[in-house]
């Protein structure tokens, strides 16, 4: 097999166990990378993740380690880890990934820094090919195999991006190239927001009309940070930002969108499943002008308990009115 056809995936949570029975599927050898030694040893043996991923079992053509060297030996690694974890493991393990291809598949911005994943990358690892894979996903349809199409974005070279989207797409998991990875990172990072507030909104018995205007209103705001990132407005009207919106504010899938169910509805939310949105709400309220992201600066204050639920739709309800296009 060429050496091409060897994938590394780097996180061992449901995201990162879907790609590796996806890219297995496909007949690539895939070494698949867990934190946790115990993990690892009780997927090689069930051959399943039952901790993340529960009745998919893992094709043959996976290898399930602990040993970061081993899955660093492949020439590309898709890193399904949480954006906060990002650093700590790059900057770990910096000197085994020079030279790779590194492609980030979580949707977030850093909490200190307001850096995305691909920002992160090249920073720790500058040797390395950076990408990002994003779009409308859930890994319970990647891993059973089911029709999903994802963005992926690179600055890299036109052949080096082409090479990547051949070495990474199968019959069932298309892959769109955009060399916007700025605007496709921003896209992914803030429909969790609004996903977030979408749950909120139906949570609270707002209605399905009330999600339907946030959901507009939050498309709108997306794409005016995107634009004030450098990034094309027509970046967020593609998988990575209108076809992510869509599905992660509709499906209780989706854990940004059951998160803010929980909160609207007067409950505690899931606190061990890893919420993106929480995080980037948070990271762009610290820095980011409040006129600028009104719902996402809104959900950030509901989370951390700066305002109550009454407040912040009064809050919301009692803006200016504006021109639609605005």
């Amino acid at each position: 097999m060429a050496q091409a056809e060897r994938i590394g995936v780097i996180g061992a949570g449901a995201f990162g166990t879907a790609l590796a029975i996806a890219q297995a599927a496909a007949g690539r050898q895939v070494t698949l990378w867990a934190r946790d030694p115990a993990q690892a040893a009780e997927m090689g043996q069930l051959r399943e993740n039952r901790r993340r991923l529960a009745g998919v079992p893992l094709p043959e053509g996976i290898a399930v380690t602990a040993d970061f060297h081993a899955v660093a030996r492949a020439p590309v690694l898709l890193l399904a880890l949480p954006t906060q974890t990002l650093r700590g493991v790059l900057g770990a393990q910096a000197a085994a990934l020079d030279g790779r291809s590194l492609i980030a598949c979580s949707k977030g911005v850093e909490l200190g820094t307001g850096l995305l994943p691909a920002q992160i990358m090249a920073e720790l690892v500058p040797g390395a090919t950076c990408a990002v894979l994003t779009g409308p996903s859930f890994a319970v349809d990647i891993a059973q195999g089911k029709p999903t199409a994802l963005t992926l974005a690179t600055a890299a070279p036109g052949s080096q991006a082409e090479t990547l989207q051949n070495t990474l797409s199968t019959r069932n998991l298309r892959l769109y190239l955009s060399d916007d990875p700025t605007g496709a990172q921003l896209g992914g990072a803030l429909k969790n927001v609004i996903a977030i507030a979408a749950g909120i909104t139906m949570g609270a018995g707002l209605g399905e009309s009330a999600r339907a205007a946030l959901m507009t209103r939050g498309f709108a705001e997306m794409t005016r940070f995107a634009e004030t990132r450098g990034a094309r407005p027509t970046t967020l009207s593609g998988l990575s930002g209108f076809g992510d919106l869509v599905l992660t504010c509709t499906s209780e899938k989706s854990r940004n969108y059951r998160h803010g169910l929980a909160i609207g509805a007067g409950q505690t939310p899931d606190a061990s499943k890893t919420v993106e949105g929480v995080m980037t709400a948070h990271a762009l309220a610290s820095s980011a002008d409040h006129d600028a992201l009104p719902v996402t600066c809104m959900v950030s204050a509901l989370l951390n308990g700066t305002v109550a639920l009454p407040e912040a739709v009064e809050l919301l309800l009692t803006r200016p009115l504006k021109r639609e296009r605005d």
